[in-house]
């Protein structure tokens, strides 16, 4: 499991640039599913047929995408300025490393005023930061345009054990997550068809979440996401790392489906807390509710430290608990679906 989520993280892909991810995510499920194509949003869709004519379907969704940053403006200098793109921690920014991917891939360093000159207890905001490439401007314009990517340092930490940090754990963990799943069903006899959607646009608006929905219109659908894992300075509406996957409850969720995933956990002795969430989830389980005439949609989501940041950690026992509750779940689905009846 370490191992395919470092090889997801490494991955380039912001919000409306994840062709490349897109691609890599495809062949990985290729090798478990009978049919895999990217959608004209760009997300991967991917399904194992179970054989069975009538059959239910199953949706396990998770994002590819990324936050990251967007070239807005070359100065005359050369410097780089930028607009976030999805919901960067503004208060990582300056000093950080990144990479722009211009005409080659330009590492570049971001920087602020001087600190002697600045109001130190303020956070700065965008635009008074400029990406510094080290290069002339000349060279700049030649390399780098307006609408370029730049994305946040990749380097993977190992934390002990069970631990591990790098950009993107949301989402690619989730990702990982749908990949393994589909890996231990691979030699199952199932009563249903399974699909999977590894969508775009999360971090903007559940865009490829809300399409991916709409294609398939399975019959129920598990979204699956990263929520916050408790730090020192945050023990409210968090939850600990290493203690499972966490399965929500709210009115986004459907109540018999979340039962049984409950009840699933319970029965096969897998790990896991409880959200509750009386709104808006902010994941794609929001947008996929309600595609067509609406789909019956439960959350499971992987606790996770320092959220939108270059060092976002999560516990590899949380991933594995997750994969084995989906798993669980998909192989005791019957081909009946009365009891998701309110």
């Amino acid at each position: 499991m370490r191992k395919l989520i470092e090889e997801l993280s490494s991955l380039r892909g912001i919000s409306g640039r994840e062709r490349a991810t897109a691609l890599a995510v495809a062949e990985l499920l290729r090798k478990y599913c009978d049919s895999v194509r990217i959608d004209r949003l760009g997300s991967v869709i991917a399904k194992r047929s179970c054989g069975r004519d009538g059959a239910p379907s199953v949706l396990i969704e998770a994002h590819i995408d990324e936050i990251g940053l967007m070239v807005s403006e070359i100065t005359d200098k050369g410097a780089l300025k930028f607009v976030n793109v999805g919901g960067v921690d503004e208060r990582i920014l300056p000093a950080l490393e990144v990479t722009v991917h211009g005409r080659c891939d330009i590492d570049g360093v971001i920087g602020v005023m001087p600190h002697e000159r600045t109001d130190t207890e303020k956070s700065y905001k965008p635009e008074e930061m400029v990406i510094d490439t080290g290069l002339d401007a000349e060279r700049v314009k030649e390399l780098i345009a307006v609408g370029d990517a730049v994305t946040l340092p990749q380097s993977v930490g190992r934390l002990g054990k069970h631990r591990m940090s790098a950009k993107t754990m949301d989402d690619r963990a989730s990702v990982a997550a749908l990949i393994s799943v589909m890996k231990r069903l691979k030699d199952e006899k199932l009563r249903c068809d399974v699909y999977v959607a590894a969508a775009v646009q999360e971090e903007v608006g559940c865009r490829g979440g809300k399409t991916s929905a709409y294609g398939i219109m399975p019959d129920l659908a598990i979204a699956v996401d990263v929520t916050h894992g408790i730090t020192p300075d945050n023990e409210r509406n968090a939850f600990e790392l290493g203690h499972g996957t966490v399965i929500t409850l709210g009115p986004n969720l459907h109540p018999r489906l979340t039962d049984r995933l409950l009840e699933t956990a319970r029965a096969k002795g897998i790990k896991h807390s409880i959200d509750v969430d009386g709104g808006c989830t902010g994941t794609d389980a929001w947008e996929i509710q309600v595609a067509g005439g609406g789909v019956p949609t439960a959350l499971l989501s992987i606790p996770l430290r320092y959220m939108h940041t270059s060092v976002e950690t999560l516990d590899l026992r949380d991933v594995k608990a997750t994969v084995s509750l989906m798993s669980e779940f998909i192989k005791g689905l019957e081909s009946d679906l009365e009891w998701m009846s309110l």
